[in-house]
């Protein structure tokens, strides 16, 4: 049985082998809710699987080195489903910011780990 640096570790070997693809920049709305401005760069990791069945969410943060700094799991009881997003170089008001973003409505919970 690993242990929680074993899983750190490879959370960083999936992202240094993966083609971070950037697809909603920092300060663009999202494409079916324009009210959502999306305040840090967001993206995914290309041929990756999430719960969703989508590729893997990735937030980007402000921090030069653009390494994992946490991850959120997500519950969402209205798409019955449940889905983990990667931190890149997100300071700790970075961190609390996307979790507040993502923690909205009563059908939804998120969980904020620190690497």
């Amino acid at each position: 049985m690993g242990d929680n640096n074993d899983f750190w570790l490879k959370l960083d070997q999936l992202v240094a082998t993966s083609n971070l693809k950037i697809d909603r920049p920092k300060g663009t709305s999202h494409p079916r809710y324009p009210s959502f401005v999306y305040p840090l760069d967001y993206g995914y990791l290309e041929n990756t699987s999430s719960g969703d069945g989508d590729d893997i969410d990735v937030w980007i943060g402000s921090l030069s080195s653009q390494t994992v700094t946490a991850v959120i799991f997500s519950v969402d009881l209205e798409k019955r489903d449940t889905e983990i997003k990667i931190l890149l170089g997100c300071t700790s008001g970075e961190n609390q910011a996307i979790l507040d973003i993502h923690n909205r409505g009563s059908q939804s919970a998120m969980l904020l780990v620190r690497k």
